[in-house]
């Protein structure tokens, strides 16, 4: 157990990369609290789109184990935004005010393993410290569930203020919400669209997210009104399009990226994932056999001027994860880590993209 006085002194080390002074100092820090189980503390920034937040969470983290020892446990760091008076701060908070940063997971066409490497990126945000939600918006072939061996889960509502909210799922350290939930595995979900984008509305402003510091949003393939209703609600980071090698998977790639840097649309594009860069069998780990093509995705990031974000293999261990619900990003195998390199590049880049861009506001539809 360590004083609130030792935490303190560590914590006065942590430097505000926008302020250019210690956390401590700034009068960010707050209740601190620190028992047998570990380390918990709260930062309260000045402004709850503040870039940096992430960062400052993991220099944290950091620190507190350099300077009181590599055996200090840090159980929770909350981030409470302070409460800005401003039509623009108000706005922001109606939908989702504990969020910092929300990323679309988008593709061009399905079949490209999109959700795998959502559900993947997810843990890995999670094992990297960061607290993170996943919401499935691929609402007429849901497979998040599956992938979490959570097909029987269904959420309970708790009414508040007159308003129901459900409660997510928790599992990997990541909260879920899917349509999987709600509808029988075994029946087609048969909506017309106004039903489906209702739907997610549902989930994006009912869901009990709580504070995040990632909310990854598992959009349907191509482009619908899905995609619309998710820009209509809230404003969001950024997106990342998944693709593989393959030219009549990239040419469809090019329109996710299209449509997101739409005058309309105006959402930055955080970068591109290609999947299934190469096939490794388990008996030859070191052969590479390029069955899709050889590096289509990295020809495309550099065609559209877009950060490519990481390469995942095609090997049977990310396949056999996915079906039986312990995704391969829970160990530290080589595709593990594959997929921890993954989420730290999608950091770097959303930092990147908060420090040097204005914040995402809401798609407005005049009726």
């Amino acid at each position: 157990m360590y004083s609130k006085e030792q935490i303190l002194k560590a914590l006065s080390k942590v430097i505000h990369p926008g302020r250019g002074t210690d956390i401590v100092a700034l009068g960010i820090v707050s209740d601190i609290i620190s028992d047998d189980n570990g380390i918990s503390l709260t930062i309260t920034p000045e402004k709850s789109n503040d870039p940096f937040i992430s960062s400052i969470k993991s220099t944290i983290v950091k620190t507190l184990k350099e300077v009181l020892g590599p055996n200090a446990v840090i159980n929770d760091i909350k981030v409470l935004p302070k409460i800005i008076v401003g039509k623009q701060v108000e706005k922001q908070r109606e939908v989702l005010p504990g969020v910092t940063n929300i990323v679309a997971v988008s593709s061009g066409k399905g079949g490209v393993g999109k959700t795998t490497i959502a559900v993947n990126l997810a843990i890995s945000l999670a094992r990297l410290g960061y607290s993170v939600g996943l919401l499935d918006a691929d609402v007429y072939g849901p497979s998040v569930p599956k992938m979490f061996h959570e097909e029987k889960y269904r959420p309970e509502v708790k009414r508040e203020n007159n308003t129901d909210f459900i409660i997510p799922l928790t599992k990997y350290g990541v909260k879920v919400l899917s349509t999987g939930f709600f509808v029988d595995p075994a029946e087609a979900v048969i909506w017309r669209g106004p039903m489906a984008s209702n739907f997610l509305k549902q989930l994006i402003t009912q869901g009990e997210w709580g504070i995040l510091d990632f909310l990854l949003v598992d959009l349907p393939p191509g482009t619908s009104d899905i995609h619309l209703t998710l820009v209509q609600e809230v404003p969001v980071t950024g997106a990342i399009v998944v693709t593989t090698p393959q030219d009549v998977a990239l040419a469809d790639a090019i329109k996710g990226i299209s449509m997101f840097r739409s005058e309309k649309i105006n959402v930055p594009v955080l970068g591109l994932v290609e999947n299934m860069s190469w096939f490794t069998p388990a008996e030859l780990p070191s052969n590479k056999y390029y069955i899709f093509g050889k590096e289509g995705g990295k020809k495309l990031a550099e065609k559209m001027k877009v950060p490519l974000l990481g390469q995942i293999p095609l090997v049977q261990s990310i396949c056999e994860g996915s079906d039986n619900g312990e995704p391969v990003a829970l160990n530290d195998s080589v595709t593990g880590s594959a997929f921890l390199k993954l989420a730290e590049e999608l950091i770097k880049s959303v930092n990147e993209r908060n420090k040097e861009q204005k914040p995402t506001v809401k798609l407005q539809v005049n009726k």
